[in-house]
């Protein structure tokens, strides 16, 4: 997950920069699962623009490990059900 980790250091250590700024919006609609118009995004220089492209690729192979996660449990809590019974 190196674009999460390069976009918070970043960030934080950038705070009042547009493109942290942006970038910062950007992850909090990815978090809410929120709207995000992505015209935004050509505002961004190059190399911000690609970490953006970057996070949202992390972010969604991370949900995707999430939601496989909960189903394995779902699973797990399926299986035992159905032997206790």
């Amino acid at each position: 997950m190196r674009a999460i980790k390069d976009a918070r250091k970043f960030i934080q250590e950038n705070p009042s920069h547009a493109a942290a700024q942006l970038l910062s919006r950007l992850v909090l609609a990815l978090e809410s699962d929120t709207e995000f118009p992505i015209g935004e995004l050509y505002k961004l220089g190059y190399d911000h623009f690609d970490l953006a492209i970057e996070i949202v690729r992390e972010w969604r192979l991370d949900r995707y490990y999430v939601g496989k996660g909960r189903l394995l449990d779902l699973s797990q809590q399926v299986t035992e059900l159905a032997r206790s019974h």
